[in-house]
């Protein structure tokens, strides 16, 4: 641009291009030098990243991070096993390669460079502008090369994903040939994956352990992996004849060295005191062979999931077994994903539960929020964000918790496969007060009891409010509430003490509206439909005319009419009291979305690729 002749000239002083550049490639050498330093280093030690998990089902891709909350950062450290011409590792929405936000290590087969970059909705790579992903150091070790780098939380860059509580979907891919520029990389021909993890763990104090405590393994009998994808597996264990009340105050997972990208999560369930006995059973959990009394088996006594550290339960609380009262049958159930489907993997993995004999203050107790398991739940086909709610109302609290209140301290949200995001809400005098558990990347095929960052007190007369979101793009027919895997679920179990009556707080439309809800639908519509009450909810719901119309009447529906309350003790029988016709809760303020905090700007950086010295990559 030609500069306009009566402008004053610059008293700056002035840095010629010649200087700048000498400048820019002094940094490069410099940092160069850093890295091939760090190339030699000792290894980073394991407590400096306490949180472990296998990218890939053979463990090639093994990634360890921390959490500083000061720095509001993670920091990433990469094992990569068998180095070929460098990977992709990032994150995206739901696992997808396109729209991903992605660190990118690649090599031309002679040089090697490091790049923070992100993929359009086609999967093309592009250079990021801002380089968030910032490589702090890489080094070869006998078991493969450790690569180390740091991301913010939040960057502020539209194109970078913003790292939330709850599940993130990481993704990676190896790069098996050389590639001349980040553009030139195929994202659809990359041999690649993905895995969730939850990345911001709590930065909880672990409580003393007590001197008497005693450890205990449920694990499966050196079981033979099915040459499958998935498998759930289910064994029965048992406690000792006469074995008094304990509480259990921590357990943590023992895998069988060798299988840790196979066993993908574990729960151990106590079964219904109500039976004297169960039969013994060792096999897959959908064999036509296994007894149905195993059904009984629901309580949860403890839950993990790949990624997840030991669970301790806070200092004043135990998880109550063994008694009268409480049945000595344990369910181990493990899912295995085996993707590679390998053949004639034995393993003996499964849950070590640490407990004590001297009790705690309180037990802890575990209670059901969300929406009663019922077809009058229903999320039409063809839906990307269909929201149901269920409500813990305070008419039930006022009536079941005690007045100095619970305190809740871990949560496990649930649903079945159209699940997308799971909120709950905790509410005064029509004041949403605190959020108790939130995912908004949450996922069916991760599960696992989350403790809380800070514990959450409920009071009676409070109100807990969970959310739901589903997607249903991929079905031809609705969607309704019920057990079966293509049914729906919303729920929280919310663990917490001390332990009350209260086991289940939860809600559902209530029936009649519903059924008004179909005469209205029958009415506006051209064909004949037979919605007569002698047809199960279901099959009404399946033989609904999809229209706008029916859809947003089902959707306001669901956000005035009253409810049915199940408030319900231990044994399955309701609080005394009116639950039917429930008005419902009325919220005057809602709680306000955080925004995104963005942390200080650095000094502009290049939008280039950082070159490391690797040497020679392998070359098939």
């Amino acid at each position: 641009r030609m500069q306009n002749s009566r402008s004053k000239p610059c008293s700056c002083p002035s840095l010629k291009l010649r200087e700048v550049a000498s400048m820019y490639f002094t940094m490069v050498a410099a940092f160069l030098v850093i890295l091939v330093v760090a190339l030699q280093g000792s290894a980073p030690r394991e407590s400096d990243f306490p949180y472990k998990v296998p990218l890939d089902p053979q463990g090639l891709l093994e990634l360890s991070w921390n959490v500083s909350y000061r720095e509001q950062a993670v920091h990433f450290q990469l094992l990569i096993r068998e180095l070929q011409f460098g990977l992709l590792f990032g994150m995206s929405d739901r696992g997808e390669f396109e729209n991903a936000d992605l660190a990118v290590l690649w090599s031309d087969g002679h040089n090697s460079y490091f790049g923070d970059a992100w993929s359009d909705a086609k999967g093309q790579l592009h250079m990021d502008s801002q380089q968030d992903y910032q490589l702090l150091g890489a080094r070869r070790a006998p078991e493969g090369l450790y690569l180390l780098f740091r991301r913010a939380f939040s960057t502020c860059d539209p194109k970078d994903y913003l790292i939330e509580d709850g599940t993130v979907h990481l993704i990676y891919g190896i790069l098996e040939k050389p590639v001349h520029s980040l553009q030139a990389i195929n994202v659809s021909a990359l041999h690649g994956g993905l895995q969730r993890v939850q990345l911001l763990k709590p930065n909880i104090s672990i409580p003393e352990l007590p001197s008497d405590m005693k450890t205990m393994e449920i694990t499966a009998p050196d079981v033979v992996i099915p040459s499958q994808e998935t498998t759930y597996w289910c064994y029965m264990a048992e406690l000792p004849e006469g074995f008094p009340k304990h509480h259990i105050i921590m357990y943590e997972p023992v895998v069988t060295e060798g299988n840790e990208a196979l066993v993908h999560h574990m729960e151990v369930f106590q079964c219904a005191a109500a039976f004297d006995s169960f039969p013994h059973y060792n096999g897959p959990c959908d064999s036509k062979m296994k007894p149905d009394r195993l059904n009984y088996c629901r309580h949860v006594l403890a839950a993990w999931a790949m990624g997840a550290q030991a669970f301790y339960y806070p200092e004043e609380a135990g998880l109550a077994f063994g008694g009268p009262g409480s049945s000595r049958y344990l369910r181990l159930e493990i899912h295995y994903h085996n993707p590679l489907v390998f053949k004639g993997r034995r393993d003996s993995s499964g849950i070590r539960l640490y407990y004590t004999a001297t009790l705690r203050p309180y037990d802890a107790g575990i209670m059901e929020l969300g929406l009663v398991y019922t077809p009058v739940m229903a999320i039409p086909p063809g839906e990307d964000n269909f929201i149901l709610t269920g409500y813990c109302t305070d008419k039930c609290t006022q009536l079941a918790l005690p007045a100095a209140g619970i305190r809740i301290f871990a949560s496990q949200l649930h649903t079945h496969l159209a699940g997308r995001k799971v909120v709950t809400v905790l509410s005064r005098d029509g004041r949403e007060r605190r959020v108790v558990n939130a995912d908004g990347h949450y996922s069916p095929h991760f599960q696992e009891i989350r403790m809380l960052k800070e514990v959450v007190a409920v009071f009676p007369g409070d109100e807990l409010i969970t959310t739901c979101t589903y997607n249903t793009e991929d079905r031809s027919r609705a969607t309704v509430g019920g057990f079966g895997i293509l049914e729906e679920m919303c729920v929280n179990y919310v663990h917490y003490y001390p332990q009350t009556q209260l086991e289940l707080c939860k809600s559902a439309v209530d029936p009649g509206y519903l059924h008004r809800y179909f005469n209205l639908v029958n009415r506006f519509n051209d064909e004949e439909i037979c919605m007569c009450p002698q047809v199960s909810v279901p099959q009404q719901f399946y033989s609904i005319p999809w229209n706008t119309f029916n859809r947003d009447v089902l959707k306001s529906l669901y956000s005035f009419a009253p409810i049915s309350m199940h408030c319900n003790k231990s044994s399955a029988v309701r609080f005394p009291g009116e639950w039917e016709k429930q008005p419902l809760p009325s919220i005057t303020e809602r709680l306000r979305e955080p925004g995104p905090r963005c942390p200080p700007a650095p000094g502009p950086q290049p939008a280039a690729p950082v070159p490391l010295n690797l040497g020679q990559l392998r070359r098939d």
